[in-house]
């Protein structure tokens, strides 16, 4: 799906219109696909978590019961305690705060660094398209992961440091799509006649080139959300992340790794958030695919 401007207008009130219309039917769509609508929940439920964390717990993240160590389950405490006797569910929930906002910068870092380079690389075209792309190669050859490992080795360990690998880790993914997206849109007679017009080099990229090759790459940022959340909670599992005592979902899971075969609900439950909340990212990216193709 592309959005294409005419070369001396700006968007009408009839096109507005049309984007609210393109919007409510999105939102029918949606209504009426059960396992979207579910998944979209789970994320509006993560989110809450990350911005309102005291409203869906009354327990301490930090602040345990010695004498409720290890318990199991229940009604007072819904994922268990752990070997302190702290809540996991409050743990967990607010443990998506500091997840998922090194989540969000590290996909910010992507897309508009990815970006940048990819229509530098597309726009100019010859031998800086080139270079860059030799660059970009370079990276894309380095599994994310490693790469995002090193990066954190370098920098230090602290959650915004695996946030800024991550981000950096992901850069070459955005920068192929985009320059390939740049690349075809460039060729299109809209731009040829924005050019015809008198439209200089920065008004076609600005009016043209960019808002029509971005539909691509923001489906790309909808899947790297979910793979970022794996990533900074990997880094997190390994050490790489927030010190104890801090609620991190990677964290929560290494913490209950040693008790896995005598209290499995330490690490399994806090895992499993994780997990639902990376699989509901994964069908809302691959419906954004789908509207896309």
């Amino acid at each position: 799906m592309t959005v294409e401007f005419d070369a001396l207008t700006a968007p009408t009130g009839s096109r507005w219109a049309d984007i609210a219309r393109s919007a409510l039917d999105r939102l029918g769509g949606i209504a009426r696909k059960p396992g979207l609508l579910l998944a979209w929940i789970i994320l509006l439920v993560a989110v809450g978590w990350a911005l309102l964390p005291g409203a869906f717990t009354a327990h301490s993240p930090y602040i345990g019961d010695p004498g409720a160590s290890f318990a199991p389950p229940s009604a007072e405490h819904w994922f268990g305690t752990d070997r302190l006797g702290r809540d996991l569910f409050a743990r967990s929930v607010f443990g998506a705060g500091t997840t998922l906002a090194a989540t969000l910068f590290a996909v910010l870092i992507g897309f508009g660094a990815g970006t940048a380079v990819g229509l530098a690389a597309g726009f100019a075209g010859g031998v800086t398209d080139t270079a860059i792309m030799r660059v970009v190669d370079v990276f894309l050859a380095i599994p994310n992961l490693l790469l995002a490992m090193v990066i954190v080795s370098v920098l230090g360990y602290s959650t915004n440091n695996i946030a800024l690998a991550v981000g950096i880790s992901s850069v070459a993914s955005f920068a192929r799509v985009m320059r390939a997206e740049v690349l075809t849109v460039v060729s299109r007679d809209y731009v040829r006649a924005a050019y015809g017009l008198g439209v200089g080099r920065l008004g076609v990229v600005l009016r043209h080139i960019v808002p029509n090759s971005l539909s691509s790459v923001l489906a790309l940022a909808a899947l790297e959300i979910g793979t970022s959340i794996l990533a900074v909670a990997g880094l997190g599992f390994l050490g790489y992340g927030a010190p104890p005592p801090t609620p991190e979902w990677g964290l929560l899971v290494a913490e209950g790794r040693d008790f896995i075969a005598v209290y499995p609900w330490i690490s399994l439950l806090p895992g499993a958030a994780l997990a639902v909340v990376v699989l509901a990212t994964h069908r809302i990216s691959t419906s954004f695919r789908k509207d896309h193709d």
